[in-house]
């Protein structure tokens, strides 16, 4: 998590001088780049290999989760984290499937962008408190809407601990280290998984975790609010109105 390289991308000069103040917390973390389009941060994240790149959902010439199913092929070991102003399930979901790692509300990123980014570095996915909630009651309505006789699918012990802990955001290594066994075979047990559930995205496991409480929506924590120091005044991202 230490000396952390970092991508930022955003259209709005602003938003990149905030979130450059916010990571200033972080002194050994270190900005790599700043790009104002979505091509340009593909670019330079194949150029420079940051650990994380902060993208802005909607950017000129690629959004932002169009930057992050990129990055797959030109930077595979960057990991995407996006920024938005809105809390829409059909984001949250376009989100989830690009292969994004995080989706943090501008509103919200004085208090958990760090957070989010210390998450995504350790290999979990991060989401804020209220798009967490916002998303997960329309996953559980489609949920029971669905069948009316669902076919009974039966996980084995190890396949339901690895499951509970996929749910929850550790990665291969991490579920390997933690039940003492190779990555080899927790990767095999999430095929297994995937098929027996017909899983096609990670999103897919989020739905059926939030429908079968495997995983629940954690309650927004109450926290002070601070604002990142810009140069000209005080300011939060949050107080800039953008469409993105």
């Amino acid at each position: 998590m230490d000396n952390l390289k970092l991508l930022i991308a955003d259209d709005h000069h602003l938003i990149r001088r905030g979130v450059r103040d916010l990571l200033a917390a972080r002194p050994d973390w270190h900005v790599v780049a700043e790009a104002k389009t979505g091509s340009e941060a593909v670019r330079l994240a194949a150029e420079l290999t940051p650990d994380i790149a902060i993208l802005d959902y909607s950017m000129p010439t690629l959004r932002g989760p169009d930057v992050a199913k990129q990055l797959a092929t030109h930077s595979p070991s960057t990991r995407a984290l996006l920024l938005t102003m809105h809390d829409l399930e059909p984001i949250v979901l376009e989100v989830l499937e690009s292969g994004a790692w995080g989706l943090v509300l501008k509103n919200d990123a004085d208090q958990f962008l760090i957070e989010a980014i210390e998450a995504v570095a350790l290999g979990r996915h991060f989401f804020t408190p209220k798009v967490s909630r916002h998303f997960a009651k329309g996953f559980v309505n489609k949920g029971r809407a669905a069948t009316s006789k669902p076919v009974e699918i039966r996980l084995t012990e190890r396949e339901q601990e690895i499951l509970k802990l996929l749910a929850h955001g550790m990665a291969n290594k991490e579920i390997a280290f933690k039940l003492n066994i190779s990555v080899r075979t927790v990767e095999s047990h999430r095929i297994n998984i995937n098929r027996k559930y017909n899983f096609k995205s990670f999103a897919d496991l989020i739905r059926y975790a939030l429908r079968s409480n495997i995983i629940s929506t954690a309650p927004e924590r109450a926290a002070e609010q601070s604002c990142c120091s810009c140069s000209m005044n005080s300011c939060s991202i949050s107080e800039i109105s953008m469409e993105s």
